[in-house]
């Protein structure tokens, strides 16, 4: 087994150098070859590494020196993924020319997909498919014991692979929009933009139609029927890109989300901000479309270019990426998308999922609190026996899956009410219920 972990590790670091010297103009052979060489042996010696290493582990989640160890206990090694990812970023979106080595031995892939050469698009897509599909092949192994882990675990794999990565290719291979089927308005607000609208509508051949109406239908049903019956977990968790990322490559980081109660006020604040400058600007835009021009005039342009920026960009990609090695998996999801807000108040006021707990049987360990990555103190919850229904909980499972005593289950009652326990009792019985607990 150590021969063959080293094999993957020489595959990776064959493929690291292979990548590295065309990067900076040295080619590598044919077209195929090198890419073969230097993507190809990268994912190969990560899968096979990742599968080597996790395989023999024993299952079920092992807590000693989570924060002690590696890049878990944000040292020096946790600061050099940061600047790593935050360089990465910074010049993905505002320097690609940088990147065209790398972007270069993607073009027999996107050739093959898409029918054109690569491009900075492709070179994140691609990158961000690979990191996916590895860490989730370690999602797999470190939580085989769970049963919901790997269906959640698979269906986020599945979505990044299919339809934020293969469908959108052959979309522009047909000559048709490359739309993101996993990416709804807010979280993408060009798709209901009047512009990037009224083009798809337009499109010849009927499937821009098709997909203005899969965008809007996602919009007013799939959000709130889902949402009703599942919570924010349907999307957020199972479904999402952002999520796909933060819940594989992220996973070894989720113990280092913030606990504080200044973090909490901050998200509040934060993350509904964000959602109402998406709304209100989205409607103006709208508004300015069906007047002439004469609502923003200009300013309309400017608008969708500073979000883009800001919170598209900045915050989306340079820090809810980068900060996940010293900030935890979930920034983005956390505090600022507009996605997670719009589903988290849909969760808390008429949603039926929630989060039971036994108290009877916590035994104050801490491992939920530990690994929330929304930063809930969900240990708290369970020491006073008391349901989680929280905006924030992306319903993702970990909490659940490292408590030893299996005090926490992901439910969903018959209706909203039922979430809280004795909520359909009279108010009168629930005081006379509280007085004697007081006495």
């Amino acid at each position: 087994m150590k021969a063959l972990r080293w094999f993957f590790i020489a595959c990776l670091a064959t493929g690291a150098g292979m990548f590295l010297a065309a990067a900076v103009g040295f080619p590598v052979g044919s077209a195929w070859l090198g890419l073969l060489l230097s993507y190809g042996l990268v994912a190969v010696g990560s899968l096979g590494w990742t599968t080597t290493v996790y395989r023999k582990t024993t299952p079920g989640i092992k807590n000693n020196g989570t924060f002690h160890q590696g890049m878990g206990r944000r040292g020096w090694a946790a600061w050099l993924v940061f600047a790593a990812l935050a360089a990465f970023y910074v010049m993905y979106y505002w320097w690609p020319e940088y990147l065209r080595g790398a972007t270069v031995q993607l073009d027999p892939l996107s050739q093959a997909l898409r029918g054109v050469p690569a491009d900075h698009w492709f070179l994140y897509s691609y990158l961000y498919s690979l990191a996916v599909l590895v860490m989730g092949v370690r999602m797999f192994f470190r939580y085989r014991h769970s049963r919901y882990q790997n269906l959640r675990t698979a269906s986020v794999v599945g979505f990044q692979l299919l339809l934020a990565f293969l469908v959108p290719a052959w979309l522009r291979a047909l000559n048709q929009p490359e739309f993101y089927f996993s990416y709804f308005w807010p979280l993408l607000p060009k798709t209901l933009y009047p512009d990037s609208a009224l083009a798809l509508i337009e499109h010849p051949g009927g499937w821009g139609t098709a997909l203005f109406l899969w965008a809007l239908g996602a919009l007013v049903v799939a959000t709130p029927v889902l949402t009703y019956f599942f919570g924010k977990r349907w999307y957020c968790s199972w479904v999402c890109g952002c999520g796909g990322l933060a819940e594989t490559l992220g996973d070894p980081f989720r113990h280092l989300s913030d606990k504080r109660l200044s973090a909490w006020k901050f998200e509040r604040w934060s993350i509904h901000l964000v959602l109402v400058v998406i709304v209100v600007g989205t409607l103006l835009l709208w508004a300015n479309h069906l007047l002439g021009g004469s609502v923003l005039g200009a300013a309309a342009y400017h608008f969708k270019r500073v979000y883009g920026f800001l919170v598209m960009s900045v915050l989306a990609g340079a820090v809810g990426v980068s900060f996940y090695s010293v900030m935890g998996s979930r920034v983005w999801c956390r505090f600022f998308c507009p996605m997670a807000a719009i589903l988290g108040i849909f969760q808390r006021y008429f949603s039926r999922f929630r989060i039971t707990t036994n108290g009877d049987q916590c035994m104050s360990c801490g491992n939920c609190s530990t690994y929330c990555e929304m930063g809930i103190d969900v240990r708290s919850y369970a020491q006073r026996g008391a349901n989680i229904v929280r905006a924030s909980c992306v319903g993702c499972g970990i909490c659940s899956a490292v408590c030893p005593r299996g005090v926490l289950n992901l439910e969903n009652g018959k209706t909203h009410k039922d979430r809280f326990p004795g909520a359909d009792r009279p108010i009168a019985e629930l005081k006379r219920s509280l007085g004697r607990m007081e006495r």
